[in-house]
């Protein structure tokens, strides 16, 4: 079986803030498989993002890693904890879109206003290699047609407010790409976007990942998204992982209270004078606050459960 490319272990966060600390994180723990999809799912408030900048090193103060590791395991490099490096390790230059590039939610916080296109996706590739400004405009340009973008000589001139969302969205992603990472992190990248838009976005991201065979770490809270994505999905709740398993297991047959009380959640079509059912209309607190350790069942799921409350059937 192949090493995972990123293995995260016992990985704790906390923010100062005026009224004590909050633990953003507690004792995280997951892999992200080399060459496929992991979802990471669950509730606003969660812990989804604060894992991904964990990941890319993006967490500042008042926030802090306060333990655990991250360990990213390159092809062509030595494996490192990416949670242990110091602040100026040269390390995070190269990790930083070199490694593990990012796709947020907003492409408009993520572009420069007063930069044309071109410039953007170039300057990518000139952070990371050696290469001339003509070369990296050409790549440029090449990865911006690979992600869908017509009349490229003009478009490359342009700039992000004379772009529509979703081809804003597809710049964003050509220049997490342009470098080739290993790891792809998509934060909720479809969320602003229109349903149409989204489905583009999404099988654009699904298609260049079946090409490019790089692993991808996608965060949303729309399950039907990760039912068209994913290969694999971690389900968080206050810090805390609770369910980790393929995406059939945890879609079909969900072990964990608060897994079936996301699904149950899902909007639908219900009987007339009925409602639709919240998370809370299923689940009770005392379902989900306890954390209880991973364990490992019969069909190799991970679930944050007492022993007791596992089926029979998947008990180890």
């Amino acid at each position: 079986m192949t090493a995972p490319v990123l293995e995260i272990r016992d990985l704790a966060v906390e923010f100062k803030t005026d009224t004590g600390l909050t633990r953003a994180l507690r004792n995280v723990n997951f892999d992200v498989p080399r060459g496929e999809v992991t979802a990471i799912v669950g509730e606003s408030g969660s812990g989804k993002s604060v894992t991904a900048n964990c990941i890319m090193r993006l967490i500042q103060p008042p926030g802090r890693i306060t333990g655990g590791s991250i360990r990213f395991a390159p092809t062509a490099s030595q494996a490192f904890d990416i949670a242990a490096l110091e602040d100026k390790d040269e390390r995070l230059l190269d990790l930083r879109g070199g490694h593990i590039s990012m796709v947020f939610q907003e492409p408009m916080t993520a572009l420069s206003p007063v930069h044309n296109i071109g410039g953007q996706v170039a300057e990518a590739i000139l952070c990371h290699r050696e290469v001339s400004k003509e070369q990296a405009w050409a790549e440029a340009a090449q990865m911006l047609a690979h992600v869908g973008i017509g009349d490229i000589e003009r478009r490359m001139t342009m700039y992000p407010f004379e772009f529509s969302g979703g081809m804003r969205q597809r710049v964003v992603i050509a220049m997490a790409l342009v470098c080739n990472p290993e790891v792809l992190i998509c934060d909720e990248p479809t969320t602003a976007l229109d349903v149409t838009i989204q489905a583009e976005i999404l099988t654009l991201i699904r298609n260049l990942q079946d090409e490019l065979k790089n692993s991808v770490i996608f965060i949303t809270h729309d399950l039907g998204v990760v039912a068209q994505i994913a290969d694999h999905v971690v389900v968080m709740y206050q810090g805390r992982v609770l369910e980790i398993g393929t995406v059939r297991q945890v879609l079909k047959q969900p072990v964990h209270p608060y897994t079936k009380g996301l699904l149950k959640a899902i909007p639908g079509v219900v009987d007339p004078g009925e409602r639709l059912a919240t998370i809370a209309s299923v689940v009770g607190d005392a379902d989900i606050t306890t954390p209880f350790p991973l364990i490992k069942l019969s069909d190799g799921r991970q679930v944050s459960l007492p022993r007791g409350h596992v089926p029979a059937e998947l008990k180890p």
